[in-house]
């Protein structure tokens, strides 16, 4: 469910407005039921009230007009006044009576007179003792059963005071009004709010699902149409249909779709004649190279019995032509990486060999850099180009020693499961992240290269060699702390190699 809430727009857009409908409809329909129940609570009070005051003034009429003085004829007096009020409404009565007394201060309860099953110790507690001690009419809301076999329903319970003349008694006088009705009326309205409600979301989420769908359906075109193009195939164009913001969007993607195949085609053209060129050029200017190569050598090896300035300018033209020699090695060996013809002559090769062999190059002896190799004293063998892989790593370490300024070098191999890796860690000037982003570009060179020279393809070879391995070759640096590179070689062609080495400097 989280990976659907991520990946897809209308899954986020139809459940947030379900939600917020729910919502919405759930606070209008509980404030509405709310509302509706206190009005009907309301209105059920009001007209009890004042039912059970004329009931109140009818007992007190007949209190008042009884003689008897004695208690048995009284208390039969009174069971015929609640027999009297309890049928003065027939079958369409909507409440008992109970009546409580005398009250005495010896029995505070009394006698209990009721038209029902109805006990006095049900009754609210505070209403009665309200009733027996003040003079007025008092009300209530209570849950009680009126009768033996009914549950428990809402009831307002209106009491009173009444008082026989003739004896001095005190009674007391409760009407029960059930609010089964208005229950029933409120159950009804919660269950048609509870169901219009879920229909009117149901509703919402179809409108929401629906309109999103009419307006996310072009996108995701678009986004299949953007992954076809990611693929290589740039003939895919989006169908247009209308006139409004979606299908103006459809023209625009489908143009800029015209004008981003037409400057691919361009670049790729633009490209294949620049890899053709190089790959001419290389190759046509090794004949004529060899030949002053030689002319050079023979000048070079003769240049004893020249003047000094001649010698020198035969010293100058030798080292030139074997630059310029290296340069053209190095432009047909990216021309073959280009063509997609660079072939690797396998065989299982030592890394922690490879750093050692390297790391005593008089070349780094010369320039004064202590070459430091952690191997572990473990054999880290993968199947590769011994040739290439040298070739990696010297010139990782010649770029250490001409351009970094530091006085010591790092080298580490480690390996594990899947492969085995090398690591060439400077502590010099270092790289910032510009640099570090472009240093594997042909051609490219910091500042710092500019005064040592070189022709800014050594690292590009690298990296096309490591690749040609099913490997990687990594670069971290930062100004003033040094830069790494992390060479990765999986143990067996093929299988994808997981590094073995973290650069410190990584973020």
């Amino acid at each position: 469910m989280r990976g659907l809430w991520r990946r897809s727009l209308q899954t986020r857009v139809v459940t947030s407005t379900i939600v917020l409908s729910a919502l919405a409809i759930g606070f209008t329909g509980w404030a509405l039921l709310r509302d509706v129940a206190s009005e009907l609570a309301e209105s059920r009070r009001d007209v009890a009230v004042a039912e059970a005051k004329s009931g109140f003034q009818y007992a007190q009429d007949q209190l008042d007009s009884a003689v008897d003085t004695e208690a048995a004829p009284q208390s039969e007096a009174l069971t015929q006044m609640v027999d009297s009020l309890t049928a003065a409404r027939g079958t369409t009565r909507t409440y008992e009576l109970l009546l409580k007394g005398p009250l005495s201060s010896d029995d505070a309860l009394g006698p209990v007179r009721s038209s029902s099953a109805v006990s006095a110790t049900t009754l609210p507690t505070a209403l009665v003792d309200r009733v027996q001690t003040r003079d007025g009419t008092y009300w209530q809301f209570s849950d009680l059963s009126l009768s033996d076999t009914s549950d428990r329903e809402p009831v307002v319970v209106v009491g009173r005071q009444l008082r026989a003349p003739g004896t001095g008694d005190t009674y007391a006088l409760f009407y029960l009004f059930s609010m089964q009705d208005q229950q029933s009326t409120l159950t009804l309205m919660r269950n048609a709010l509870l169901l219009g409600g879920l229909s009117m979301v149901l509703m919402v989420g179809g409108v929401a699902w629906l309109v999103s769908r009419q307006v996310l359906d072009p996108v995701r075109l678009a986004r299949r149409i953007a992954e076809r193009f990611a693929s290589g195939n740039l003939e895919q164009r989006m169908h247009v249909r209308g006139e409004d913001d979606i299908a103006r969007l459809s023209t625009s993607f489908n143009q800029m779709a015209t004008n981003l195949q037409s400057q691919i085609r361009r670049l790729e053209n633009l490209s294949r004649l620049q890899q053709r060129f190089v790959s001419d050029v290389s190759h046509e200017l090794r004949t004529p190279l060899t030949t002053v190569q030689m002319a050079s050598e023979v000048l070079f090896d003769a240049r004893t019995a020249f003047d000094p300035q001649t010698a020198r300018s035969a010293e100058l033209l030798k080292g030139e032509l074997d630059r310029f020699e290296s340069l053209l090695s190095d432009l047909l060996d990216l021309s073959r990486f280009d063509a997609g013809a660079a072939q690797l002559e396998l065989e299982t090769v030592d890394l922690a060999e490879v750093a050692r062999s390297c790391a005593d190059d008089p070349m780094l002896q010369r320039a004064g850099i202590e070459v430091m190799v952690e191997d572990g004293g473990v054999a880290a063998p993968v199947l590769a180009d011994p040739r290439r892989i040298d070739r990696i790593v010297r010139n990782l370490l010649a770029n250490a020693a001409k351009y970094s300024k530091s006085a010591t070098v790092s080298v580490t191999v480690a390996q594990n499961d899947s492969g085995a890796s090398l690591s060439v860690r400077d502590f010099g000037v270092g790289l910032d992240s510009d640099e570090t982003q472009r240093v594997f570009d042909r051609f490219w060179r910091a500042d710092p290269a500019r005064v040592q020279g070189g022709t800014g393809l050594g690292l590009p070879i690298a990296r096309e060699d490591a690749a040609l391995h099913g490997g990687t070759l990594q670069v971290w640096g930062q100004l003033g702390q040094g830069t790494e590179f992390i060479l990765t070689i999986p143990k067996h062609m093929g299988e994808t190699s997981v590094p073995a080495l973290v650069s410190e400097l990584a973020p």
